[in-house]
């Protein structure tokens, strides 16, 4: 485990304009600034989202938290970046720029998983598109620079987070090298980055160059070398392509590693005894081995990741290899001739101190600059909080971890309620209803690894996956002490729980999801199985269908009791890596013995940085050793098949019935076009007609129901940067990273 000394987010001494005190909201125009009496800003934050004062917005929780060190902090949202005028209009800031697209990755919020250009913008006053650029980050960065070139600029939020190294851009169909080098920035912060943007404005305050500033955790920078005392290892040693090194895990597979890795494992030096003779022979002396928190390994260069497939699932392999914070180490990769640099990601925050950053003074309602336009996005979280961030999920499609870390910082129930109060106090048109207590899931709060130790060095991208690791504390006591104090509130009449439920979690302790089903759904409540079959779960790294029927007993059993019709409305995604046309005919099967007819379809979206787009670009499956002979990924990329995909998810709706029958006698199953209980499409002569929605077990329509949701799902997952398939919710960040896939907020 690597040292982990960290400085307390309220125990540094504050900047000098902490006599101006606190901002009724953070200045959008020279006006407001003379109001508070101020000459400038010490921090001018850019992003691409109207400026929300809420917990839920990046830029409201990272300016409030700026604002909280002593610093004057001013907005600019959504400026026209047709000229360095918007740029220009606080003055020139005494710090630096911070610069995000906002709470949702820019090409994800402008465009759909079929590349067409949307026409609406939760995050816009009035729902309109069009108000921020293509990776406005990027943009928005450029025009900083022609307005002010010579002031520091932090590039940070979910779209820099998920571009921070070279990674598939879905929608030129290329490798792009790092944001950080296309922004022409100074340093972009990664994950969750309240420690990283508070150390940097005191530094930078202090006098100290940015240039200077190359010790931070989850901040990436240029280097033109490494520098001296540290000790660098080509990647290809670690995870070749081919063969896989055992690193220190608790958890590995012994039959994965071969006689050479196992020679390594236990070699004092930290090398294999052919290695070890190989240098022997030449007359190389046998190194040490090298301390590992002055280690950086260095990835395949951009060129070589742009060119070969495997490489790059190799680099994305070895990537998500160094995301524990407890054992992670510093990556280099070279993009043209400059060395890109990632320090280890941040330290996780303490409970205390996340109940620091939600206890700002936010005023929760959009900048009066707005008026009376409707914000959809403010509209569907105004009521909700959010309990916890991160996600031990690993789901190969979704990009949470990447971003907020799999190791769950929790608020205390202290905070919680107080924020709950705050709401019925202070937000207008609160009638009693908590709309979410939740985070990039509904049910991770306050679960966590029974042992430190093994929690850092532990190498599992997923805690759940393929079962649920016997060192994963799954006690949900806490969470359901939590509900019920929510509920006990004086003027708190229902709280729902909106946030995806991680159904095969919530199954191992009943009174919770008693406790959930009673008292906390409003009727239908979202999960996400997300497929059927077992060879495409894996590649999602998705529990099996098995405890999806097993919480549906549960959930029907306690609806039941309490005397409640409820409904449960799942999720699927076409389309996903790993997904054969009989994949699809076997869950379009389930979907039609099970009485859903689903309205919403999803087909699966290449978001950067996840471990399911590496699989869609290379063919090839990180979760596994990577090599050039290693077994290929079945991705379904033509336009044609992934229609036809979705299409099999609407098996019921009689426009999609002629492709269907093409592709069931193209397969060998015209057995199952006809009208019998076991056949999925009627024939051409059957004179059946089909229908959009259907009423599913007699009750009301699923298909109903999941085109009211579908616009607040759509929101909800906005919130993470991620596309919509990412059940997962999660916080926004600004500066910080701001769905994900997330995840991902306004709440849940």
């Amino acid at each position: 485990m690597q040292t982990q000394s960290v400085t307390p987010l309220d125990s540094y001494r504050k900047y000098w304009a902490e006599c101006f005190g606190e901002a009724p909201f953070l200045p959008m125009n020279r006006e407001e600034m003379d109001a508070l009496g101020w000459d400038s800003c010490d921090i001018i934050i850019v992003t691409g989202d109207a400026y929300v004062d809420h917990p839920s917005f990046g830029m409201a929780i990272i300016g409030r938290l700026l604002e909280s060190q002593g610093f004057r902090v001013g907005i600019i949202a959504q400026p026209d970046w047709q000229s360095k005028a918007a740029f220009e209009a606080l003055g020139r800031p005494n710090l630096f720029f911070g610069v995000a697209a906002g709470n949702m990755d820019s090409m994800i919020n402008r465009y759909t998983a079929d590349r067409k250009l949307r026409s609406d913008d939760a995050y816009t006053p009035g729902g309109l598109g069009g108000s921020r650029p293509d990776r406005c980050s990027l943009v928005y960065a450029q025009r900083c620079r022609e307005a002010w070139p010579e002031v520091p600029l932090l590039l940070g939020g979910i779209e820099a987070s998920l571009r921070r190294i070279a990674h598939y851009d879905y929608w030129q169909d290329k490798v792009r090298r790092s944001i950080l080098i296309d922004a022409t920035a100074d340093m972009l912060l990664f994950g969750n980055a309240e420690r990283a943007v508070v150390e940097i404005a005191h530094r930078l305050s202090r006098g100290e160059l940015i240039a200077d500033i190359t010790d931070v955790r989850g901040t990436a920078f240029i280097r033109r070398e490494t520098p001296r005392g540290w000790s660098e290892v080509d990647s290809t040693r670690i995870d070749r392509p081919g063969r896989v090194e055992s690193i220190v895990n608790p958890y590995i597979n012994i039959r994965e590693m071969d006689e050479c890795e196992r020679s390594r494992r236990n070699s004092p030096l930290g090398v294999s005894a052919q290695d070890e003779k190989e240098q022997q022979s030449k007359g190389i002396p046998v190194r040490e081995k090298p301390v590992r928190s002055k280690t950086v390994v260095r990835l395949p260069s951009f060129e070589k990741v742009r060119n070969d497939t495997v490489l790059y699932a190799h680099a994305s392999r070895v990537l998500h290899m160094e995301t524990n914070p407890g054992n992670a180490r510093a990556l280099v990769q070279k993009q043209g001739d400059v060395d890109l640099w990632l320090n280890p990601p941040p330290i996780p925050l303490t409970t205390d101190e996340m109940d620091y950053v939600y206890a700002m003074p936010f005023a929760r309602v959009p900048h009066p600059v707005y008026g009376n336009a409707r914000i959809p996005a403010y509209e569907m979280i105004r009521f909700s909080v959010n309990i916890m961030r991160g996600c031990f999920g690993g789901c190969t499609f979704c990009s949470i971890t990447e971003h907020e870390g799999r190791i769950i910082q929790n608020r205390s129930e202290e905070s919680i309620l107080g924020e709950i109060e705050s709401i019925r106090d202070k937000v207008p048109g609160f009638t009693g209803v908590i709309s979410d207590l939740g985070g990039p899931t509904a049910n991770m709060y306050r679960l966590a690894c029974k042992s430190r130790k093994i929690e850092s060095a532990c190498r599992r991208p997923s805690c759940v996956f393929p079962g649920i690791c016997t060192n994963l504390d799954t006690d949900h006591s806490a969470l359901t002490r939590l509900y019920r104090s929510a509920r006990q509130l004086p003027g708190v009449k229902k709280v729902l729980i909106a946030s995806g439920l991680r159904y095969d979690l919530a199954v191992e302790d009943e009174e919770y999801v008693k406790e959930l089903v009673t008292h906390h759904v409003g009727g239908y409540l979202k999960i996400a199985p997300e497929h059927t079959e077992d060879t495409v779960l894996s590649k999602m790294m998705k529990p099996g269908i098995g405890s999806y029927d097993r919480f549906k007993k549960l959930f029907d059993k306690f609806s039941a009791e309490a005397g409640k019709k409820q409904y449960l409305i799942p999720y699927f995604i076409a389309a996903h890596p790993g997904t054969t046309d009989e994949d699809m005919v076997n869950l379009a099967l389930w979907l039609k013995r099970n009485n859903f007819r689903a309205d919403q379809v999803q087909a699966f979206y290449p978001s950067p940085m996840a471990t399911a787009t590496a699989m869609y670009h290379s063919g090839k499956s990180p979760l596994r050793r990577v090599g050039y002979k290693t077994d290929g990924v079945e991705v379904p990329k033509s336009a044609q098949q992934r229609k036809l995909h979705k299409a099999f998810l609407r098996y019921h709706d009689s426009t999609h019935w002629p492709l269907l029958r093409e592709a069931l006698r193209k397969m060998g199953r015209a057995e199952l076009i006809g009208s019998g209980p076991n056949q999925l499409i009627p024939d051409e002569g059957s004179g059946a007609t089909g229908q959009r929605t259907d009423r599913a077990s007699g009750n009301k329509s699923v298909a109903a129901v999941q085109r009211r949701l579908a616009g607040k799902r759509s929101v909800l997952t906005q919130h993470t940067g991620l596309p919509p398939q990412n059940e997962s919710r999660t916080q926004p960040r600004a500066i910080k990273g701001s769905r994900r896939r997330g995840r991902k907020k306004p709440t849940s």
